[in-house]
């Protein structure tokens, strides 16, 4: 092991913080399975041999975007091609309702910036869900969904977050966080909440309890300096207002996007970025390989690179798959627990606030 690599070695065996030379030597480093084992070492420390998942339905309300990033490939003009469709409130209702004999835990409601829906219509939505399966928890609204409420509303960010609140969202995905360096915004994503804003948005979610994840999308047009930066914000974000339950990492897929160009992340490039989110996101439990984006053999890999949820089985997802993603748009819990199993780790049921329902 090379100097460098023992000297965080010793750092993160005495809880000692990454610094962003550290996360740039580890990105740099052809240490990989060093790199590895430091980051499951780390992993047992938070959640020993489980590896988390949950039983959600995914409901994705429209594919009509005021924002169109050059990244997706999911969103379309409200008359253009690529099939525009909204659901109605009984729509979103019934679609939800449809899963819940699966024994889903969690609605997992995340859409597009529709340019006339007003407030109201994603507050029905939320209420119909949660008055009829009270049970059932709802995350929902991506930090952009819930700006742009804002400003298509006229409420505070604070108002915004409170009436959902107040009609049952329990938690909040980590979508839209992209990377956090607001020159590529301007280049990717322009019509759409800044760096700032999405942290914001967080930090007020927190304050109301609304506990969170986050994410990145990685290997586009960014360094590997602004994905180090983006783990520090987020870091930082954790140590003034506490309330990111998972990180999750979304390798960019290029195809059917502007950017169909590039070329699609290495494994190597995956493994690695779960690793060292695992190492330097110190003050956030749980690292999420989501199989949607990386395919299930590299999820599997990633939970020997730190990685300790899988997330879950989604039933029908449509945003990734829109950009060529080649997995299923929905798992079994069985396929889940098998996955785990041949992994060597425990299959561990969660609800989304990471509550144990069962292992297995």
């Amino acid at each position: 092991m090379e100097k460098k690599m023992l000297e965080i070695q010793e750092k993160i065996k005495n809880n000692i913080r990454l610094s962003r030379e550290d996360g740039l030597y580890l990105y740099n480093s052809g240490d990989l399975l060093d790199l590895g084992e430091l980051a499951r070492w780390k992993k047992f420390q938070v959640s020993g041999r489980n590896v988390f998942f949950n039983v959600n339905r995914h409901i994705n309300l429209t594919n009509i975007c005021v924002s169109r990033c050059k990244f997706c490939a999911f969103g379309v003009d409200e008359n253009g091609k690529g099939g525009p469709y909204l659901m109605s409130v009984d729509e979103a209702f019934d679609y939800g309702a449809a899963a819940v004999d699966y024994g889903i835990t969690e609605f997992h409601i995340v859409s597009a910036l529709h340019p006339h829906m007003p407030f109201d219509y994603y507050v029905d939505i939320v209420r119909r869900l949660h008055e009829t399966f009270p049970d059932i928890h709802i995350q929902a609204f991506t930090a952009v969904e819930i700006f742009y409420f804002s400003q298509i509303s006229g409420l505070s960010i604070r108002e915004v977050l409170s009436a959902l609140k107040a009609v049952g969202l329990g938690s909040m995905p980590g979508g839209g966080a992209e990377v956090f360096n607001d020159d590529i915004r301007q280049k990717l994503c322009p019509r759409k909440a800044m760096s700032d804003e999405w942290l914001e948005v967080h930090r007020i979610a927190h304050e109301l309890g609304i506990k969170t994840n986050c994410t990145m999308l990685y290997g586009h047009i960014e360094t590997i300096e602004d994905r180090i930066n983006h783990f520090i914000r987020l870091r930082n974000l954790e140590d003034e207002t506490p309330g990111f339950q998972a990180f999750i990492p979304l390798p960019f897929l290029p195809e059917n996007t502007s950017l169909s160009h590039i070329s699609r992340t290495s494994a190597i490039d995956d493994l690695k970025t779960i690793a060292i989110s695992r190492l330097m996101l110190d003050n956030i439990d749980h690292i999420k390989a989501f199989w949607i984006m990386l395919g299930l053999p590299i999820a599997q890999i990633a939970l020997d690179f730190g990685a300790d949820d899988i997330d879950g089985t989604v039933v029908e997802e449509r945003i990734m798959h829109a950009a060529g993603a080649p997995t299923e748009k929905g798992i079994s819990k069985e396929k889940i627990i098998k996955l785990i199993k041949e992994s060597g780790y425990i299959p561990t049921e969660r609800d989304t606030l990471y509550k144990v329902i069962r292992a297995y």
